[in-house]
Order: C-alpha cells, then structure tokens, then sequence
C-alpha cells in the first residue's frame, strides 16, 4: 500500500540521520544532496545566519565541527512529521549531537572529552525534497561544558536533556490527521491561555492544570536550563521572562507561526515567533535596554493522558543577545584568552 506524504518524508530524511550518525564528510555531503532541493534555503541560529544549497550549510555547519569534534555523532530522539495550518508539510527531529572534543570550535576551547550540543532541526517538504530548513543548536550547552560560559548562569537545570520518558518519540505512520490536529490544538489553546497572563489576569487565568501535567518536564535552552512542574516552569523561566519582558504575546500579527502534530506530539516554528521588549527589570542578567527583540523558538511538545508531560524548547538566545548588544563570542574570547586553545591528543589507553 502506498505510504502517505508524511510517512515518506520522515523516511525520507532518515538516510540523512544514518550518515550523520556514522558521521564522515562524504557520507553527509551525499545524503544532504540526495534529500535536497538544490535551492533549499538552510536557516541556522547565530553566529552560522542562512545558506542556500545543501554544499554551502555543510561547509558552515559540519565542517569545523567535525574537525573539532572528529568521531561526531547525531542520535535523534525524536522524529515526527505533519502539515501545518497554512498547509505546508513538515519532519521536525530533536536529539543531540555528540563526539570528543579535541580541538576548537567557535572559539569555545577544547576539553578532550565527550560533550553533547542538543538540536531542533525542522525540515519543509515539496514533492519529496527539502526546500526549507530551520536548525537551533545549543551552543551555550558546548559553552558550559567547557565550563566556558560568559554570561549570567542560569536559574533552572542545567544537563543532559533526556528524550522522551515513553520512549516513543519516532512517530510511526501511517499519519493519523485527527490525532495529529488534536494534539495540536491543545497545545494552540494552552498557548492562547499563557498569554492571558500578566495582561488579563494573575497565573490563574492561565489554567494550567487544565493543560500540563502535575509532573510535567520543561526542557528549557542552556542560559535558561529545565524546570520540573508547573512551578519550575513559573520560577525559573517565565516569571523572569515576563518581569524583563512584559509586553510578550503584543505583536502577533507581525509573526507567522507553523504548527504541526503526529500521534502524542506537536512541533512549533517561527523566524521569528516571538516579538517583545526588554524594560523593567532585564533578563538573563541584561539590562533593560528598552529594545524590542524577535526570538526564534524551535518546541517540541508530548501530550499523555489529555495534558502536556513534557516540552523540549531551544530558543536562538545568541540572537537574542545579539539584538541586545552584547556579543557574546566577544565576551567567550576574553573570558577564555588564558585557556590553551591548541588540539588535545588522548592517549589510547593501551600503553
């Protein structure tokens, strides 16, 4: 029987995470062409910006990373595909890649021992080939495990963000349109709630035991880090947000967002999907520069049992903090200028 469109593009993109899981140069360069259009446009968090051409995202992505980390490996925890409302088919991948970190990589200095970067890589489809990518990488996470990081430490969890605790995450087909929307929408009408608040009303207008799970995870980027519960989720991420950010959720109308669901999951994207100002008390340690920001937001979301359990966001907080002024590659180089910036060779334990 033949397979549905979103069924074929996830398979579609699996040759392309095989060769980046046994991960060489020609392996990937191949795979990224095969499942390309060759106008695809590659658009990539701060400092990489946007490419057109499945060769020239190589060139600025993978190649410096692989010199840097030479055994690079992607592992996929999630990989999930759908239509969004304005009728564009999606294939949304979370996970992380990972290798030793031998030499350096965006001035970040080398620490000669395995390191993870967790990424959210949404791919559009037409007719079988990408047309349009959109990749967050967290590259404070790379930051911090070189215990490098430049900026304000974080207020939540900072680790290893784990996939999903149901192990499911490959959504199979063949794609169920119903499930897939009504999943979506919970999440659409748990987002129209969160921006009730502060503008219509204290936490409660947000009703959030209506929407998220009593032990519900919040995977936070790194310079933000997790929250477990409601409450983790208020603490160390939204109640700053809002105290720095207060006009959030104001200018809807200058941003576009694409939704998409499969089975329990659904998947958000914008470039940007979030317009608001920096006033009142700051964030993340930056002053109240009284700039108004768009932030770029890659989410992934697992519905069980009616309500969210668990929510994977990268946010471009490089960007962010570009907009902002402050260059934070600048701040890592001085941070950092006493640190040995040369190749690491391991012993191989056998001698």
């Amino acid at each position: 029987m033949k397979s549905d469109t979103h069924t074929r593009n996830k398979a579609a993109i699996s040759p392309l995470r095989a060769a980046m899981y046994d991960f060489t140069e020609t392996g990937v360069r191949r795979a990224l062409a095969d499942v390309s259009a060759p106008d695809a446009v590659y658009r990539l968090c701060h400092p990489f910006g946007g490419r057109t051409g499945s060769d020239a995202y190589y060139d600025t992505a993978y190649k410096d990373l692989l010199s840097a980390w030479p055994d690079l490996e992607r592992r996929d925890y999630i990989v999930m595909a759908g239509p969004d409302e304005h009728g564009a088919d999606w294939v949304g991948c979370g996970g992380y890649y990972t290798g030793t970190f031998t030499g350096p990589w965006l001035d970040i200095p080398p620490t000669g021992h395995q390191v993870t970067m967790r990424f959210h890589e949404f791919y559009r489809f037409e007719d079988g080939k990408v047309v349009e990518m959109q990749a967050l990488w967290d590259i404070p996470e790379v930051m911090m495990q070189a215990n490098a990081w430049p900026m304000a430490p974080s207020l939540g969890r900072e680790w290893h963000v784990p996939g999903p605790a149901t192990q499911d995450g490959f959504v199979p087909g063949p794609y169920d349109a119903a499930k897939g929307q009504a999943t979506c929408q919970h999440i659409i009408d748990m987002l129209e709630h969160l921006k009730k608040h502060p503008s219509q009303g204290g936490p409660e207008v947000m009703e959030p035991d209506r929407f998220w799970h009593p032990r519900m995870n919040w995977y936070g980027p790194s310079g933000i880090g997790t929250g477990r519960g409601f409450s983790g989720f208020r603490n160390w991420h939204q109640i700053p947000f809002l105290s720095g950010m207060p006009d959030r959720g104001q200018y809807v109308e200058d941003i576009t967002y694409h939704f998409f669901g499969d089975g329990d999951y659904a998947a958000v994207t914008g470039w940007p999907n979030m317009i608001q100002t920096v006033t009142h008390d700051g964030w993340m340690g930056i002053a109240p520069a009284g700039t108004r920001i768009t932030m770029r937001s890659l989410d992934f979301w697992r519905v069980e049992n009616g309500k969210i359990r668990e929510n994977w966001v990268l946010v471009d907080l490089l960007d962010a903090y570009r907009q902002l002024g402050v260059d934070v590659f600048a701040r890592l180089r001085e941070f950092n200028k006493a640190r040995n910036m040369g190749r690491i060779n391991i012993p191989d334990g056998m001698s």
